[in-house]
């Protein structure tokens, strides 16, 4: 369904980083009113007067946290973790569900590891309906505890499932390029990534259409670390070098582990054919910033 006139509220497009991306896209779009909501999504009553007030068609929710410099901080700061992603952001569906106001909300891949039904380099991804089998990330559990519920607000819920988002910019500390650049050791295992400017058009497109249900929302196919930065030798600069460590080794430097899965995107691409495979996305990436 493709409303008449468009008007999208979004969540998180005032400070956020993948929501002030998603506000840039919408300025180019001439024929979508835009609105950047001025409310903590915790904060019921404020949500219900600002959606009576704007009246928006859909709303795009890229509120919450993530944690910095990353997610061990969620181990520290639980209960801030939950008020955020857990309860605000099932308030914000739930005052959209009210008014009858279809929402898009930005959740996470990061809730499979690999294991014996989808190995590593085995090419088989875990599918939307899958069940969770990662529990080792208090940031990971809130998301999984949201998601488990907004199936309940299935009538006007779209849940993306984002995995270690990937900008054109490499001077944006969230990029996960510019992330491992600054590690001094990396692990070497392929994993499903985000690579925003192929995706938040789409992201945007599904709103529109009022699409529901859940979808990996990763490019298809899958990428290592050691392939991201040989490419990143390759293409942008030839004199950096990077370490390897294992698993094992990086989780004593760590409070929590860390989520590596491949993610299946047949659902996504029965909707969206042309998403380029992962490995040709960061390449053409490198070699626009190579021009």
């Amino acid at each position: 369904m493709i409303c008449q006139n468009i008007k999208i509220i979004v969540y998180g497009g005032k400070t956020g980083w993948i929501g002030q991306k998603i506000v840039e896209l919408l300025k180019l779009n001439d024929n979508i009113e835009y609105h950047i909501s001025e409310c903590r999504i915790e904060n019921r009553e404020s949500i219900l007067n600002e959606l009576d007030k704007i009246k928006p068609t859909s709303a795009i929710n890229c509120a919450g946290v993530t944690g910095r410099p990353n997610v061990d901080w969620c181990e520290d700061n639980k209960q801030e973790t939950i008020r955020s992603n857990v309860i605000g952001t099932l308030n914000l569906i739930d005052c959209c569900f009210l008014r009858s106001i279809h929402i898009t909300n930005f959740a996470t891949g990061c809730i499979y590891k690999y294991d014996e039904k989808h190995p590593i380099y085995s090419g088989i991804g875990f599918k939307e309906e899958e069940e969770f089998n990662y529990f080792d990330s208090h940031y990971s559990v809130t998301k999984q505890m949201v998601e488990k519920l907004s199936k309940h607000y299935e009538s006007n819920t779209l849940t993306l499932r984002l995995r270690m988002p990937i900008s054109e910019n490499l001077n944006e500390p969230r990029n996960f390029i510019t992330k491992i650049t600054k590690y001094e050791r990396v692990i070497n295992i392929p994993n499903s990534c985000t690579v925003l400017p192929d995706l938040l058009p789409i992201a945007i497109d599904m709103s529109i259409k009022q699409i529901k249900g859940v979808y990996n929302f990763v490019n298809p196919g899958v990428i290592s670390h050691n392939e991201i930065l040989d490419l990143y030798i390759s293409l942008i600069d030839p004199t950096f070098k990077y370490q390897n460590f294992t698993e094992e080794e990086q989780s004593k430097i760590l409070k929590c582990g860390r989520s590596n899965n491949h993610l299946d995107t047949t659902k996504l691409e029965s909707l969206y054919p042309t998403i380029p495979n992962i490995k040709k996305s960061i390449e053409n990436i490198f070699l626009n910033l190579k021009k």
